[in-house]
């Protein structure tokens, strides 16, 4: 069975910043892969970034690029999503992912941790 486990999120004033944590009991394949999305109420969930396990790539959801860097340590199994500049409209849960996919695509993982929240206020 694999955990998954968010913190770092919180409450920040637009233009802000906040790093969020992904810890993951472990992999079970060499070339998964770990993912952030996020949830606002009433809405989808909706990709934001993700990472290759061996941090060698990464893909960003529009919304995320340029603002937010999604960043791997596989020795600690923890992947970070630094996020700069946020906005109200960033509000959100967010939820980390681990799967057998690259892919922002919610279909792709397997596993999930239950969230972290941010709050952004203007």
């Amino acid at each position: 069975q694999v955990h998954v486990a968010e913190s770092g999120g919180g409450s920040v004033q637009a233009g802000g910043s906040l790093r969020l944590s992904c810890v993951v009991s472990k992999y079970p394949y060499i070339d998964d892969a770990v993912g952030w999305f996020r949830q606002a109420p009433g809405k989808e969930r909706e990709g934001v970034a993700t990472i290759h396990i061996n941090g060698e790539r990464t893909y960003y959801a529009d919304h995320a690029k340029g603002r937010f860097t999604i960043s791997q340590d596989s020795a600690k199994k923890t992947t970070y999503l630094q996020m700069n500049n946020l906005q109200p409209e960033d509000t959100a849960m967010y939820i980390c992912a681990e799967g057998p996919f690259l892919t922002l695509q919610v279909d792709g993982y397997n596993y999930w941790g239950r969230g972290t929240s941010v709050t952004v206020s203007g």
